[in-house]
């Protein structure tokens, strides 16, 4: 598919650069079919599902993956995000000023960090080899910064506050680059509510990559690559989710991590399998969902992988009109903004 068909104008102003407070005092336009746009809140969200179904959460954790160095050897400077964990020591990275940077290379960051450019990939990026005895976590938090969205840190830098806002209550397993961030919008007290409704709630952990901020620069999905992202579902949450399934319950996805991992487990008859692994799966319109009913999910990118996903699930032509809407009622966009409840 062309990807111009997944653009959309959108006026800086609907960017948001800080969340609401609270949390779960976000605006959430319910798309469900073909019925008319419903204007909510986040707290709305029991009201609108059945006792059977199952939210979904990611419980994994930003890191603070954003780093600033040189090389050892010169005064060449270089912005590096980490991507993705090889081992314990290795990380793949995209690197700002890569030009300049070689296989062998020592990299001098803050706090008496140091890493070692292994290797460069085809894609641009590198795989860094950190120093040193201490976990790579330890020497991230000592020399870090949250890996905050290019649209958000191009209008304003990083501070202390973003440490919690950029972090989901359900976050717990380290190695994440970007935030799940329609989980953002959940408090403790919009889960005692939606526990009070009877709706089950389950977790699995995928690892986003720093890939979701990369633009589409195809002009055919088809010649899109996505870079791969590392997640888990467990037996036992694997279990539950079929049982609830078998059951008439629906599963929603809070995010499109979850989407993408759950779709990437399921066979075609829908059975959600344990995993363990990465995935690249791309979602586009087209595509049949196996095991998904629905889908929270922030406001994303015009030409974006998630705006496709979005697209595949209610419909290209059905997403334009909402993200319209969206717009013209004055939602707040991306990681910091509003929610969306889509229900196919």
């Amino acid at each position: 598919m062309r990807v111009d068909a997944f653009d959309f104008d959108l006026p800086p102003e609907r960017i948001a650069l800080r969340p609401v407070k609270p949390r779960d005092a976000a605006r959430m336009l319910l798309v469900r079919g073909e019925e008319k746009f419903a204007d909510q809140t986040v707290r709305d969200l029991p009201s609108l599902l059945g006792e059977h179904d199952v939210l979904l959460f990611n419980d994994t954790k930003v890191i603070p993956a954003q780093l600033e160095g040189r090389r050892a050897n010169g005064e060449a400077r270089f912005g590096i995000t980490l991507h993705k964990r090889n081992d314990l020591r290795r990380w793949q990275a995209f690197v700002r000023n890569a030009k300049r940077l070689r296989d062998g290379d020592t990299i001098l960051f803050g706090g008496d960090v140091i890493a070692v450019a292994i290797e460069r990939h085809q894609d641009g990026s590198f795989t860094l080899e950190f120093g040193g005895d201490e976990p790579v976590e330890v020497l991230l938090e000592r020399a870090g910064t949250m890996p905050l969205p290019p649209y958000i840190a191009s209008k304003r830098p990083t501070d202390e506050q973003d440490r919690s806002d950029y972090q989901t209550m359900f976050a717990e397993k380290e190695g994440a680059v970007a935030a799940p961030t329609a989980s953002l919008h959940f408090t403790p007290e919009l889960m005692q509510a939606v526990h009070d409704a009877g709706i089950a709630c389950e977790t699995l952990t995928l690892h986003v990559g720093a890939g979701t901020f990369l633009p589409v620069k195809a002009e055919d999905t088809d010649d899109h690559q996505m870079h791969a992202e590392w997640g888990e579902i467990t037996p036992d949450v694997a279990e539950r989710l079929n049982r609830a399934r078998a059951n008439g319950g629906r599963i929603i996805a809070v995010g499109t991590t979850v989407l993408r991992l759950i779709e990437s487990a399921a066979g075609d008859d829908g059975n959600i399998a344990p995993f363990t692994g990465d995935t690249s799966i791309f979602i586009t319109p087209g595509y049949r969902f196996k095991a998904i009913g629905g889908l929270m999910t922030n406001f994303h990118l015009p030409k974006s992988t998630l705006f496709m996903l979005v697209s595949a699930l209610m419909g290209t032509e059905r997403m334009q009109q909402a993200y319209a809407h969206a717009i013209e009622n004055e939602y707040r966009f991306y990681s910091y903004g509003d929610s969306s409840l889509l229900l196919p």
